[in-house]
């Protein structure tokens, strides 16, 4: 007879195959019309919350890798608390104002400069929703799950809001101000930014060395002498007012054969070469200090003065030690043109171009041009040493990727210095993984000046700021609270609609407008205090609590994201909005250079979902050490997919021996009384489930697919389930010992499938589909450790030590075979040798030692062998023949060459 058909095969009808880009959607739209999260959130009732924030990502354009790796993290950590026990609200987010949203809205046709402000910003609404809905569709395709059909939109009336009681908090406590200051200015968007707005890369540059001719030396210098600088933007020499020396290092007098040169004593020998000087001599020294007040003329305009002042920033690093100072064009020179009382000559227009005040020949050219015909006019009349070029880093627009300049505007800004000390106070009581996020944001912090809030778009929440006659800005909480509620009934484009009369409070006075004239202020909110407010706008407003348990973004957010929403909620509420901060690095090629559309090397995630399926998206993030930056491209994907088959392989051995999937809760043996070998199996995993817990909760997620994984290659796949296929396919159904093998399956299933659902949502979906765990939801369950009342140390130790003999056997059965004795392991008739306590502990957990060593007989004897670490070995060939069932070598006669085994188990059956 055909004895194969006696035998239990493997049979189960969970595919080989998961065919993931058909099923996952299936289960995607499933969960959404069963209303998945919220069932997660009616399980968790009562439980303590765990509420991570998602910082909203900008509503413009499809998903990127980026996208989806933050966003498939965020859902892990929110399934795996979950799965903890906790109730895990999770409200998704967008960012909707701001100019790439103009900037596509122009592209569309539309000119915000020719066209009603409010009809332009009703079209911009309606885009960013456009954007929104297509997101939110990539993400619900990566498998996460939350609260989408209600997520918050920086556009909403209820946000806008909030944003403005919050800009009126802020106002009111004196952290709100409108003041001249040089900002980092976008010629290319004709805006202010941010800090978190720049981004540095190299640029080719023209280095300058000017003579600036003295005019009064205070009877310290004669008028045939040079005060000579060194800029790396000639545009900004028409707007120099003054000439910057450290008031305690030494500075030369040179008598040259172009004139009496003043530079810093200890650059000498290195400038002159660079002025094509051979020949020179120097006459006197001096303090910077002694040089004080002094005047120069400026070497483009006979008719302007220079004033040399005095500056602790000035270094020998580079230049001359005579640092060329325009106060309208940076940081420094802006603070000390403040001191000496310097003009403020602004004259570069919002574009970037030269205004009439700086000549004719100049007017109108965009500043980068200008560095050339500022060049030629100071060669043309002698005041040039010398010109070079050199290759620096440069700030530019993170939006147009152009370079911006520094520029003196009237700006409102958030004061930073008023609560710096309380901000730095926060950032030490918060958790920052890495570690290293604390010591960043310290210093960016630390370092960082006043926040220049104020931004010249159309797209973005106005600035709700009111100006009286004499162009006071009113400063009131009762305005601050009628223009929330305005933008709460109609939304902010209510503020571009009516004019300032309207929108105050009916019959509004105040001391500042006798006659009642008021105007409104025109400018929006750097977008950064839109989505730095969501801590209110989202959280609070929907009842999650303050602070949030878990902020969790890319490294770049350190300026942005996390460094707005740290100064508006210590500045609202006295404490950060987050407890924790999490970061990941950046999304790199193969050849680790960064994923961009304009470097041709990106791959957008719904290519790999179509060709791949979200679950292998989910293994590759989990999967790589995200918090530095992480590569992706074809062959890592292959190779994560190849991860992937051995894992849903494995799952599928365990339900294919599970009866086709009948068997149930009911066929379980008590875990106390399964044998030690297969306790031990119990032991492992239950050393599994904790370490993965404690990995998912230390964000440690490449950790729990390496000891998943591990676990089901080595101690099941290689090692349990090799051995116990000899009872699971031979022995009758139900036979107790094949029952308690399946036991330990059904176990390992279930548990490993809670430990794997965060990850691989869909997959463990369809096994819970097959087997019918506690839920109808694999997503609605929870990890669980196996209850096991025994010495579980005591068996690992054992265990440990009968595993040692087992791999001198491994060893002894190799040798053999490749000495031709057998050719494979059933072949096998081991003869062992082992001291006392060894046997006593062998005998103890191995019932059948012919079985648990894959071979057809064992015996132990006290005899000299083969000696190998921990036992002595002989492999003989064994007796007899092989039985046509099991495929053991037996000597028994019964009918077919059955073994006794066999013919017991047929007879029974």
């Amino acid at each position: 007879m055909d004895y194969k058909e006696t035998l239990h095969m493997p049979k189960t009808a969970f595919e080989m195959r998961g065919n993931l880009t058909k099923k996952e959607p299936k289960y995607q739209k499933r969960w959404e019309e069963e209303r998945l999260y919220d069932k997660m959130l009616v399980k968790r009732e009562g439980a303590e919350s765990f509420v991570l924030h998602d910082g909203p990502p900008y509503a413009n354009g499809d998903i990127h890798l980026g996208h989806a790796l933050n966003k498939i993290l965020k859902d892990v950590i929110n399934r795996s608390k979950f799965m903890e026990g906790y109730k895990v609200p999770y409200i998704p987010g967008w960012d909707t104002h701001g100019l790439p949203i103009e900037t596509a809205v122009t592209k569309l046709g539309f000119d915000r400069k020719k066209m009603n402000i409010a009809d332009f910003r009703k079209i911009c609404y309606d885009y960013a929703l456009e954007q929104v809905e297509k997101q939110k569709a990539g993400f619900l395709s990566l498998g996460s799950v939350g609260d989408y059909d209600h997520p918050y939109i920086t556009l909403t009336k209820d946000f806008e809001a909030r944003q403005i009681e919050i800009f009126g908090k802020m106002a009111m406590d004196g952290l709100i101000y409108k003041g001249l200051k040089p900002v980092y200015w976008s010629p290319s968007s004709e805006s202010a930014l941010a800090e978190a707005e720049v981004e540095y890369k190299d640029i080719k540059s023209p280095t300058i060395y000017v003579k600036f001719q003295v005019k009064d030396g205070k009877g310290i210098l004669d008028q045939d002498t040079y005060f000579v600088i060194w800029t790396t933007t000639p545009w900004t020499i028409p707007g120099n007012k003054g000439i910057a020396l450290h008031p305690n290092m030494e500075y030369a007098l040179i008598n040259t054969n172009k004139g009496k040169l003043v530079v810093l004593n200890e650059l000498i020998e290195e400038l002159m070469p660079k002025f094509n000087i051979d020949e020179y001599s120097i006459e006197k020294t001096f303090k910077g200090k002694e040089l004080e007040s002094i005047t120069t003329i400026h070497p483009l305009y006979d008719d302007r003065e220079s004033l040399v002042v005095l500056a602790d920033y000035v270094t020998a690093d580079a230049g001359t030690g005579c640092v060329h100072t325009a106060p309208a064009f940076g940081v420094d020179d802006f603070n000390t043109g403040m001191r000496y009382g310097l003009d403020m000559d602004v004259n570069v227009d919002e574009q970037g171009k030269l205004m009439a005040s700086t000549g004719k020949e100049l007017e109108g050219q965009y500043v980068e041009d200008a560095n050339k015909t500022v060049t030629q006019m100071l060669d043309a009349n002698g005041s040039l040493l010398n010109l070079t070029f050199i290759t620096h880093s440069y700030p530019h627009d993170w939006r147009t990727k152009k370079p911006i300049i520094f520029r003196a505007t009237t700006q409102w800004f958030a004061s930073i210095d008023k609560i710096r000390d309380q901000l730095l106070d926060q950032i030490h009581s918060i958790s920052w993984v890495p570690s290293w996020g604390e010591g960043r944001m310290h210093n960016m912090i630390a370092d960082r000046g006043d926040w220049c809030i104020s931004r010249q778009r159309a797209w973005g929440v106005p600035i709700p700021i009111f100006y009286g006659e004499d162009d006071t800005p009113i400063m009131d909480e009762e305005v601050f609270k009628h223009v929330a509620a305005l933008f709460a009934e109609h939304g902010s484009n209510i503020w571009f609609e009516k004019e300032a009369k309207e929108l105050l409070p009916e019959g509004y006075t105040n001391e500042h407008s006798p006659n009642g004239i008021f105007r409104k202020e025109v400018d929006t909110m750097d977008v950064w205090f839109d989505s730095g407010s969501s801590h209110t706008g989202a959280m609070k407003e929907r009842d999650l609590g303050y602070p949030a348990d878990l902020y969790f973004e890319g490294s770049d957010q350190y300026r942005g994201w996390f460094n707005s929403s740290l100064i508006i909620g210590t500045a609202v509420y006295g404490e950060a909005p987050y407890k924790q901060v999490l970061s990941h690095g950046f999304v790199m090629d193969e050849k680790g250079v960064k994923m961009s559309k304009s470097q041709w090397n990106s791959v957008a995630p719904s290519e790999i979902t179509k060709k791949y399926g979200a679950d292998i998206l989910r293994l590759w993030a989990t999967s790589v050490d995200y918090q530095a930056d992480c590569s992706m491209g074809q062959n890592i994907l292959k190779q994560v997919a190849e991860n992937y088959r051995k894992v849903r392989n494995t799952f599928r051995f365990l339900m294919a021996n599970l009866d086709n999937n009948t068997f149930t809760k009911e066929n379980l043996v008590p875990v106390n009384e399964l044998s030690k070998l297969n306790q031990y199996i119990l032991v492992k995993l239950n050393e599994v489930i904790r370490a993965s817990i404690k990995a998912y909760n230390e964000y440690r997620f490449a950790d729990v697919v390496s000891m998943l994984t591990n676990f089901m290659t080595n101690e099941l796949s290689a090692y349990y389930l090799d051995y116990t296929k000899d009872i699971l396919y031979i022995e009758n159904v139900d036979d107790p010992e094949r029952r308690q093998v399946q036991t330990v399956l059904y176990l390992c299933l279930d548990a490993l499938t809670r430990l794997w659902a965060p990850i691989l949502v869909h997959t463990c979906e369809e096994i819970n589909d097959f087997m019918h765990f506690d839920e109808e939801s694999i997503h609605l369950a929870a990890f669980k450790e196996i209850e096991l009342d025994i010495d579980e140390r005591s068996l690992l130790d054992k265990m440990q030590r009968i595993l040692l003999i087992r791999k001198d056997v491994l060893k002894a059965l190799e040798i053999a075979r490749n000495a031709g004795e057998i050719k494979k392991s059933l072949e096998a008739h081991l003869v062992m040798s082992m001291d006392e306590e060894d046997q006593k502990i062998f005998d103890e957990l191995v019932q059948n030692p012919a079985q648990w060593l894959i071979v057809s007989k064992v015996d132990f004897v006290k005899a000299d062998l083969s000696a190998y670490e921990n036992c002595q070995i002989e492999v003989k060939k064994a007796e007899g023949h092989v039985c046509p069932r099991c495929w053991n070598y037996t000597t028994s006669e019964h009918e077919d060459g059955l073994c006794d085994r066999c013919a017991r188990i047929l007879e029974k059956e």
